[in-house]
């Protein structure tokens, strides 16, 4: 492979790479027991997962009742310390992710986690499942000022990955995801198992749906990238 941009896969975290659900919805009832609430049904707080710690801890202060009882910053520490001890214990990394970043790695991609999920939870997150190895680098929801749905992100990871924004595509589950990379223009593929909504990842407007990351490398090498860089 020649040329002096390194191709690159920009990829979420959460209902993208693990099945985090579990953790946070573990985290989430813990904080509200502290508070003196009833914990939420997984679905209600699988629904909040995807802009960041603070809007979650703040639409589920909302859904249990809480918003005007319980102060925001305080609740959000609570919630930290619960799921410091959550963090990688109930949830799951989904079928195919392993053996998908290690033929993405074997093909020349260079691989970075793009996430909104604050930098201490994630890298913890990404070495208790064995999945840092497979990155070469993180961008967390406090590595800059701004997260996604901020194109900064993606911008930040082509820059540190050498890679031109021509030969990255984003990997990721959600609208959030989606309305970042088209501020990025970069391309987005979809996994169709992540944290959609209640649209479901069908309706989202994305350049392509994936059942499993096994199908990345040929995806992306009959799409552009790879004939591009040589």
């Amino acid at each position: 492979m020649t040329g002096a941009s390194c191709p690159a896969v920009l990829i979420d975290l959460d209902g993208t790479m693990v099945d985090t659900a579990p953790d946070i919805a573990a985290a989430v009832g813990r904080m509200l027991e502290d508070l003196d609430a009833a914990p939420l049904p997984l679905d209600t707080v699988t629904g909040f997962i995807g802009n960041g710690v603070a809007n979650l801890v703040r639409r589920s202060l909302e859904a249990a009742g809480m918003s005007e009882r319980c102060d925001i910053e305080g609740a959000l520490r609570v919630f930290e310390r619960h799921y410091a001890d959550t963090n990688g214990q109930f949830g799951r990394v989904f079928p195919g992710v392993v053996a998908g970043l290690r033929a993405l790695r074997e093909s020349g991609y260079r691989c970075a986690c793009v996430t909104n999920k604050p930098q201490a939870l994630a890298a913890a997150l990404l070495t208790r499942t064995g999945l840092a190895r497979y990155l070469d680098l993180l961008v967390a929801g406090d590595t800059l000022a701004t997260m996604k749905p901020s194109p900064q992100p993606y911008w930040h990871a082509c820059r540190l990955l050498d890679s031109e924004p021509a030969h990255c595509v984003v990997v990721g589950d959600s609208p959030v995801d989606v309305a970042a990379a088209r501020a990025a223009a970069l391309p987005v593929f979809i996994v169709s198992y992540g944290y959609a909504g209640e649209s479901g990842a069908h309706a989202l407007r994305c350049d392509a749906l994936i059942d499993s990351f096994e199908a990345l490398p040929a995806m992306l090498a009959q799409r552009w990238l790879l004939a591009d860089s040589e």
